[in-house]
């Protein structure tokens, strides 16, 4: 099934809210397994989350994640401390094809027991749960956050805590900045060193109560339509001008695509702004949030200005490799593209082929991003339920933005 997608040209302006941060609601949802006098509010409705919610409701010895690649990581770190209970951990044949090795060798390191089912160096994964006591490890800290912030998640259960050097330079760091902000306000100690971070065991902590902000890397596909469009103006709830979370760069990086933001209480407002002429090239360093970059680079297209996008090295082991899957669809629409491990460049252009056919890759983000430029020209979106995974509710939204959504074959 596919979506034909075109805007009804109309003012776009809207309130609505978006739900909670997955990246919030899983670093939560692992500590509350911890700490039951953990409460959490507005948590997300993604299908990443609700893997990972009922997997530690319910554990069992078999464990299917499906495309949920957090859930995977997290679950690994978590299911390596379950002493004396086993454990295979699988997914989706995506899932199976996304390295695991650095998380793997570095618990394998203080004492963990994970075998590789098949492939070396990727899920599935036999897991035997063991009483960890040594607490020092090194990983690379230029591959995956996810990885670093697996472990940070388990090392209050660790009998001697845990001591983490990161190897080289920091992908992602925000990631691993709300890691720590959410062990630092439960009330777990920490002492942070400059490529170090010792975590002291705590067994209890005081009550906490979190009401999960809403997802900024959802809000990223509502920048872009306000960016492409004549004139719009969006109410979104509910966000935070001090966020946690690292896509907040979006105010700053759309300043320069046409858009206007202020905050009031628990509100971000996005307006065009009509009278901004915008750069002919936009140049970007998203090492610290990767997750955007194809909006933005879908956005850059649909304007017809040149972008050059760095620090992308992580795009190749998501749920598609990113940078091959933007490169191959926007030239279906005319885009003269090229990429490397890293980077992606983009041509100034002035004109959209209509009716192109987007393949999404069975990746929820590619969905969303192309799905934007239905302001400017028809577009057909393949396997659009892929969306689910993080952001159930988008194709709902965009239907209440005077977007015109029609099933085809």
């Amino acid at each position: 099934m596919s979506y034909l997608i075109r805007h009804l040209d109309k003012k776009i302006d809207s309130c609505f809210k978006i739900k909670g941060s997955k990246s919030e609601s899983n670093r939560l949802l692992i500590l509350k397994s911890f700490y039951k006098n953990i409460v959490i509010n507005n948590i997300s409705n993604s299908e990443d989350t609700s893997i990972l919610e009922k997997s530690l409701k319910n554990l069992k010895n078999k464990i299917n994640v499906k495309h949920a690649g957090t859930a995977m990581r997290f679950l690994t770190a978590y299911l390596s401390i379950q002493a004396g209970q086993k454990f295979e951990i699988y997914g989706s044949k995506r899932m199976h094809e996304r390295p695991i090795k650095f998380l793997v060798d570095a618990l394998n390191s203080i004492g963990a027991d994970i075998k590789y089912l098949k492939k070396e160096g990727f899920p599935p994964l036999s897991i035997n749960g063991k009483k960890i006591k040594k607490n020092l490890l090194s990983i690379s800290a230029n591959v995956s956050s996810q990885y670093i912030s697996a472990l940070l998640l388990i090392s209050p259960m660790l009998e001697n805590g845990l001591t983490i050097k990161l190897d080289g330079v920091t992908t992602s760091r925000p990631y691993i900045d709300m890691t720590l902000f959410f062990l630092k306000n439960i009330g777990v100690k920490l002492i942070l060193k400059q490529n170090e971070i010792k975590v002291t065991q705590t067994k209890n902590i005081k009550d906490f109560k979190y009401i999960v902000e809403s997802d900024w890397s959802s809000l990223s596909y509502f920048y872009s339509i306000v960016s492409l469009s004549k004139n719009a103006s969006l109410q979104i709830k509910k966000y935070h001008q001090n966020t946690v979370q690292g896509d907040k760069r979006l105010v700053d990086i759309y300043k320069k695509l046409g858009v206007r933001t202020f905050f009031k209480n628990d509100t971000i407002f996005l307006n065009k702004d009509v009278g901004l002429t915008t750069s002919e090239k936009i140049i970007l360093d998203l090492v610290d949030c990767p997750d955007i970059a194809q909006t933005i680079a879908v956005n850059c297209f649909g304007l017809g200005i040149s972008c050059e996008l760095h620090g992308l090295h992580t795009l190749k082991i998501k749920e598609t490799d990113r940078l091959l899957a933007l490169k191959n669809e926007l030239e279906k629409l005319g885009a003269n593209i090229q990429i490397t491990n890293e980077s992606i460049k983009i041509s100034q252009s002035k004109k959209i082929k209509p009716n192109i056919k987007i393949n999404t890759y069975k990746d929820h983000r590619m969905a969303m991003s192309f799905a934007t430029l239905g302001l400017k020209t028809p577009i057909v979106i393949d396997d659009p339920l892929v969306v689910k995974k993080s952001f159930p509710d988008f194709w709902k939204i965009l239907n209440n933005l005077n977007f015109e959504i029609t099933k085809t074959n």
